[in-house]
């Protein structure tokens, strides 16, 4: 059956999936190297162009994500992009070397959550960010900023729009060609979301560089992702059956999941290239692998389990 498109909408969403490396590095014990291989392979035979694929961050930090160097050479024959969350210097050093094209780095909105997760200040980290994406910039790669406590603070409660504006368009001036937008501990609303990408655009943030990743703490991320499509927003993050959520916020729940997205995206007329069956097969695989039914309504739905 032919869906209508929806108007006012974009006609393409490019799902940046997050599961391989936003969702595993949440497990409490690690998962195989190969099966994380396995994973990526799978997610792109299902369509997804973009595959987030492991972080060079210390062990000492994320221990899930310890295989780094081993994975990423498994993953030459993916045909998508593979980018690869970098802390400093040094984790792109390691990412550069084993040929990584795309470089992402992740800072925060709120001092509180800086001094938590990067055990500096909004000021701090900025200054760490800048050789890395200057040195990341003339090797080529593309760089994604992620900008997480977008919308609440488990520590200072609501993140004022201001605030926010003035650390993304520091992240952007330092060079990065795109900006993920994270509710952290997901308490986004539509109105809210609509209110900070506004308050962007004003500050001459294009929305074509602007990506949006939200989580499902109180049942809002799609329509929180439906509203940023309506101010034009083309890039949404995902994670393949609902995995994941923020090992430095207790607060936060799983992410968007990348059926559930999807499932909506299809039924809005909006093309994402993703095989939905695929996808979900990949999920329920995952799911085997790690020994729990997947949280993503979609996934159960298409696949009859409860």
């Amino acid at each position: 059956m032919t869906v209508p498109s929806a108007t006012g909408l974009p006609p393409r969403v490019r799902i940046h999936e997050v599961g391989a490396r936003d969702g595993l590095q949440n497990e409490k014990t690690a998962v195989p190297t190969e099966v994380k291989a396995e994973f990526i392979h799978r997610l792109a035979a299902a369509g997804l162009t973009t595959v987030e694929a492991t972080s060079f961050v210390h062990p000492k930090w994320v221990p899930q994500l310890a295989d780094a160097e081993q994975l990423f050479p498994l993953l030459s024959d993916v045909p998508a992009d593979l980018p690869v969350l970098v802390p400093n210097e040094r984790g792109l050093d390691r990412a550069l070397a084993l040929g990584a094209t795309r470089i992402a780095v992740f800072g925060s909105a709120t001092e509180t959550f800086a001094q938590r997760n990067l055990n500096r200040t909004v000021a701090e980290s900025l200054a760490m960010f800048e050789p890395v994406v200057a040195r990341a910039k003339e090797a080529g790669a593309h760089v994604r900023g992620y900008l997480s406590m977008c919308f609440g603070d488990p520590w200072e409660g609501a993140v004022p729009v201001p605030q926010v504006v003035r650390v993304a368009m520091a992240l952007l001036d330092l060079g990065c060609d795109e900006l993920s937008l994270g509710d952290t501990i997901g308490v986004a609303t539509p109105g809210h979301v609509q209110a900070l990408l506004g308050e962007l655009n004003a500050a001459g943030a294009a929305t074509g560089r602007i990506g949006v990743h939200f989580h499902d703490t109180y049942g809002q991320a799609l329509s929180n992702t439906l509203a940023a499509l309506q101010c034009g927003v083309t890039t949404v993050d995902a994670s393949a059956g609902g995995l994941g959520g923020c090992p430095y916020a207790k607060s936060a729940t799983g992410n968007l999941a990348t059926e559930d997205l999807v499932w909506m995206l299809d039924g809005l007329g909006i093309e994402t290239g993703v095989d939905l069956a695929a996808l979900t097969a990949t999920s329920v695989w995952m799911a085997e692998q790690l020994g729990r039914p997947s949280p993503s309504r979609t996934v159960r739905a298409l696949s009859h389990k409860e």
